[in-house]
């Protein structure tokens, strides 16, 4: 098996790489995440992971896009669906084209690892554009070891990020503080 992994962080890799490596399987690393912002995260996430998978021996290969303006025009329609519209779309997609064009024959990702990401669409959308492409997708329920991958993280001292990677899921991690201060302000106003 030739396997290309798309890669969303090092974080997000540690599990997924040493159960790969335990079952014999060497993936290639490949990071492609135009979905990420600012440019600042961006190029945090994407410098922690050449750096992680330097000190880890592994291959990795780097596409280099980041794509606010492209983003923005495919997810304004519906914010709601964005990740299973968009960013597992665009990046299966760009992961399985390298793939067949580089001579892969299968293709995961580590977005498989988080227990925040919608499992069922993702899997359904990476096992259709593999075939779509003659690939294998190969299919880890990595969620069981995501508090020891991000445990193992902390503790070599990887970049820790605090949302999934676009400006709404920024958005939504400040949601409940933004919703306070919502519900602090209008009571105030109400005692004046």
């Amino acid at each position: 098996m030739k396997l290309l992994m798309h890669t969303c962080c090092a974080p997000c890799s540690v599990y997924c790489i040493d159960t790969l490596r335990k079952e014999g399987i060497e993936p290639v690393v490949y990071w492609y995440n135009p979905n990420i912002h600012p440019y600042t995260e961006y190029k945090a996430r994407r410098d922690c992971l050449k750096e992680y998978t330097k000190s880890i021996n592994i291959e990795a290969i780097f596409e280099d896009e980041y794509g606010l303006d492209s983003f923005c025009k495919n997810v304004i329609g519906n914010l709601e669906t964005r990740c299973q519209d968009y960013c597992y779309k665009v990046r299966l997609e760009q992961t399985a084209k390298y793939a067949k064009e580089n001579s892969y024959d299968t293709i995961t990702t580590t977005l498989l690892v988080s227990p925040y990401q919608k499992h069922e669409e993702l899997k359904q959308i990476g096992e259709q554009i593999a075939k779509k492409y003659g690939l294998n997708f190969l299919y880890r329920d990595f969620r069981v070891g995501f508090r020891e991958g991000q445990a193992k993280a902390r503790e070599i001292g990887l970049y820790m990020q605090k949302y999934c990677g676009c400006i709404f899921s920024e958005e939504e991690r400040y949601q409940k503080q933004i919703d306070e201060e919502k519900i602090e302000k209008k009571m105030v106003l109400r005692m004046e």
